[in-house]
C-alpha cells in the first residue's frame, strides 16, 4: 500500500512541475504575443497614416510642376501591412 502511495505521489510530483513548466511557458508566449501585435498595430497605424496623408493632400502648385518627386513612397512598391 506504501508503495501504491509513494508511486502515485511521485506521479503527482512529476505532474504538478510540468504543469508549472507549460504554465511559464503559456505565459511567455502570451507576452510574446502581446508584443508582435503591438508591433504590428504600431507598424499598421504607420502605414495607415503614411498612405492617407499622401493620398489626401491637396495638389500644390510645386507639386503638380513636379517637384514631388522625390516623395519616400515609390509608384509600384507598397508598405508592408
Amino acid at each position: 500500500m506504501e508503495r501504491v502511495n509513494l508511486k502515485l505521489y511521485l506521479e503527482n510530483v512529476y505532474i504538478m512541475e510540468e504543469n508549472e513548466r507549460l504554465r511559464r511557458k503559456a505565459q511567455a508566449l502570451n507576452q510574446e504575443n502581446k508584443a508582435l501585435l503591438a508591433k504590428l498595430n504600431t507598424n499598421h497605424a504607420a502605414a495607415s497614416s503614411t498612405s492617407t496623408t499622401t493620398q489626401h493632400r491637396p495638389p500644390t502648385a510645386a507639386s503638380a510642376a513636379g517637384a514631388g518627386a522625390s516623395s519616400t513612397l515609390k509608384p509600384g512598391k507598397q508598405q508592408p501591412k
